[in-house]
């Protein structure tokens, strides 16, 4: 069977769990409000807070109860379509002060049904979130790694599972959207 991005994902949520590298955290609308900046601090200080929690804000929103349609691609197999792949998050939430953020993801692939929470990091490109997976090791079934750009309605990024890569894209859409990755143009369900 071959590796694909889903699997980098499900694998490591399994993993991170059965761990115990992931635990529940409170939503951020339960958080308490932080206290009011010191009254010597800074203008630009607080501009940064602001501008900081809105962004998390706006990342927390854009993706909960979404799903990311679209396809990936094997590197080396430049002769086939991109293969379809859907991942389902119901939630996304941040921890801490780092870029350590918890993702709720729903795994489906051939017997496994189930959602977990896992720990990625989200690095900034200015206003632009990347979802990252950085060598993770799993005994017994390889490394995983993963960069995802969340721009707008559209996903896209790279992936490896040991020596087996690509890249994968596609589109941002609600839960309840009927939203399909249409059939290759050879027609076939890859």
């Amino acid at each position: 069977m071959r590796p694909f991005p889903l699997r980098v994902l499900g694998t490591a949520l399994v993993f991170m769990s059965a761990m115990g590298l992931t635990h529940p955290v409170a939503s951020p609308a339960r958080a308490q409000e932080p206290a009011a900046p010191a009254k010597e601090a800074p203008a630009a200080d607080v501009e940064a807070t602001d501008d900081e929690a809105a962004r998390f804000a706006a990342f927390t929103k854009a993706m909960t109860n979404v799903k990311l349609v679209g396809r990936f691609t094997i590197a080396g197999d430049d002769d086939k379509d991109p293969i379809r792949d859907e991942y389902t998050i119901s939630s996304v939430a941040k921890v801490g002060e780092a870029d350590l953020w918890i993702v709720s993801a729903r795994i489906r692939y051939g017997s496994v049904d189930l959602t977990v929470p896992v720990p990625v990091e989200v690095k900034w490109a200015g206003k632009t979130p990347v979802i990252t997976l950085d060598s993770v090791t799993i005994p017994g079934l390889g490394t995983f790694s993963s960069r995802v750009v969340i721009d707008g309605p559209l996903y896209a990024g790279t992936w490896q599972h040991d020596a087996v890569g690509g890249h994968m894209f596609g589109k941002i859409v609600p839960v309840d959207s009927p939203e399909k990755v249409p059939a290759t143009k050879s027609g076939e369900e890859r």
